[in-house]
């Protein structure tokens, strides 16, 4: 299994490097017999309004029971584990070139603290992850009132005035 961390800010350097980068993670990755890196799914994260947002995985050719997420320990983990197939399944039907991923894969996002996996729907080859933050009313920001000349110190003699 391959590690990526994903750029969110592509530089220049990436785009003239990133043929002989793929052709290098190929090489490595048929020598160590990890996935390369280019396997990994494309996902997009998206945030909808104050307090939800939605990612999205692009997962062309998977079915729903080929794929799982889990949330643990401020993990959020999405992999795809391919069902087995017949080796004569794909000599049979033909193919001359098969382009798209079959590769098992693994994603995982570090999520900030209250946020929950509020539902997941696979359509069209994107599984569409919803997410929610729910931060608690004990943690919200809040206003202390700041009282100003004449209250505070009528304020200060009720204190005095108590304590004799």
């Amino acid at each position: 299994m391959t590690v990526r961390n994903f750029s969110l800010i592509p530089s220049l350097s990436d785009a003239l490097f990133s043929d002989r980068f793929n052709r290098m993670d190929r090489l490595f990755s048929q020598l160590t017999g990890d996935t390369p890196v280019a396997a990994t799914p494309a996902y997009d994260i998206r945030r909808v309004d104050k307090d939800r947002y939605a990612l999205a995985v692009s997962v062309p050719g998977w079915k729903g029971s080929e794929l799982s997420i889990e949330t643990v320990g401020g993990q959020l983990t999405i992999s795809g584990k391919r069902e087995e197939q017949k080796e004569t399944e794909s000599a049979e039907n033909g193919w001359l070139h098969r382009g798209i991923s079959r590769a098992d894969f693994r994603l995982s996002y570090t999520v900030p603290e209250h946020v929950k996996v509020t539902g997941a729907k696979l359509q069209d080859g994107i599984l569409a992850v919803d997410l929610y933050q729910e931060i608690p009313e004990s943690e919200k920001p809040r206003r202390i009132p700041i009282t100003h000349g004449q209250q505070a110190i009528e304020s200060q003699q009720a204190i005095e005035h108590q304590s004799a």
